[in-house]
């Protein structure tokens, strides 16, 4: 398991949990050492005792170097460079390391988010190096999909698709995702699946825009947009998300661009929906400041301001591309006193985490960025409230 990551370790986990005897690479020492004491270093329900379990039973060891094996699951960061230009350097890195150990009859699987006939690439870069291992060796396409904060009940549970790069590939990938996955595992070619990850994100990425459109438009007009949507939904056929500080994730705020990067004349829709739930955090910003200007006004000193949430979405501790560490930096970056709030996380590398009760006790505003539970319960009611997930 190359990647020990949000997905590659609870996959490793899960895989050792049955039985499999899983060796996971990751190029971060302490990750390796951090797992190798039955711990974890991220932080999702279920995931720590299941890892303690299978290092135990010496089922699930880590380290930095990888080795051969009969099957190599790649789950590694797929970034940007450039202008949302997909960088998968990281992909590469892990086939360069696979091919010295790589032999006939090993299964190589993609898991990483990926643009569009990178599984080909992948192929024929291991062919330039190995020609001999033409026809020997079998390479599919397999993309999670999975909910952070339940990682470990759909990664069995969820359906897969899983794309080979030919027939044989597709059937010993299915072969191998039987041995763990409950849900049912669809076949098709590796591009198809590549796309169907890309899509299932882009999807949700034009609907979730809907909503922050809808709340902007709203906010202008005087309208509560929560009771607008409330009641928009009791159509039967309609069904309107819930806005928010923005989109945060290495997938829904990520993977459309992917499609845009490939297909730029034909992506019109999805990235107008990227641009406007980018604006929507700009939007955010602009709304706290005019109405700490506002304060300012009444009170002849700026506002004292505790950032609810840090987080991309509600109950996790992944900070990835997160909307509200953006406006919570960015308030910092315009010289507000600020109190950051993370419930799921006890400290920070450039910020100071505040307890709930701390940051209330000394802020003059409350701005809600995330929708933790920890603060449904809350109740602020000598201050200056924003809520933005309400």
């Amino acid at each position: 398991m190359i990647g020990l990551g949000y997905i590659g370790l609870p996959t490793a986990a899960i895989m050792a949990g049955k039985g499999l005897k899983v060796t996971g690479i990751d190029i971060n020492q302490h990750v390796v050492d951090t797992i190798n004491k039955g711990e974890i270093h991220i932080v999702e329900p279920e995931l720590d005792t299941l890892v303690k379990r299978v290092v135990q039973k010496g089922l699930l060891t880590a380290q930095t170097k990888v080795e051969s094996a009969d099957v190599f699951l790649i789950a590694v960061p797929t970034p940007f460079k450039g202008d949302h230009v997909p960088d998968i350097a990281y992909v590469e890195s892990a086939i360069k390391n696979i091919i010295p150990v790589l032999e006939a009859g090993n299964l190589i699987i993609i898991e990483s988010t990926s643009p569009v006939g990178t599984t080909k690439k992948m192929r024929e870069f291991i062919l330039s190096e190995k020609p001999d291992l033409e026809d020997k060796f079998y390479m599919a396409y397999c993309p999670e999909r999975v909910l952070p904060g339940n990682v470990i009940y759909e990664l069995v549970h969820n359906d897969r698709a899983i794309g080979g790069m030919n027939e044989i590939s597709t059937q010993k990938a299915k072969d191998f995702y039987s041995f763990f996955v409950d849900g049912e595992l669809h076949a098709t070619n590796a591009q198809t699946a590549e796309m169907t990850k890309l899509v299932e994100n882009a999807s949700r990425d034009v609907q979730i825009a809907f909503a922050n459109e809808l709340s902007m438009i709203s906010d202008k007009a005087g309208i509560n947009v929560w009771e607008l949507i409330e009641l928009a939904n009791k159509h039967p056929r309609v069904n309107i998300l819930q806005p928010g500080t923005g989109v945060g994730g290495h997938c829904i705020a990520v993977d459309p661009w992917f499609i845009v990067d490939g297909f730029p004349e034909e992506a019109r829709i999805i990235r107008t929906a990227r641009e406007i739930n980018n604006y929507k955090t700009e939007w955010v910003i602009d709304k706290i400041r005019k109405t700490a200007h506002a304060f300012k006004v009444e009170h002849n000193r700026w506002p004292k301001i505790a950032c609810m949430g840090l987080a991309f979405k509600p109950n996790i501790d992944d900070l990835r591309e997160s909307p509200a560490l953006y406006v919570t930096q960015a308030l910092i970056g315009h010289d507000y006193e600020v109190f950051p709030v993370e419930p799921n996380i006890n400290d920070h590398k450039h910020l100071r985490i505040y307890t709930i009760d701390e940051a209330l006790a000394k802020a003059d505003m409350v701005v809600y960025l995330v929708a933790h539970e920890e603060f449904v319960t809350l109740k602020v009611s000598d201050k200056v409230v924003l809520n933005f997930v309400a």
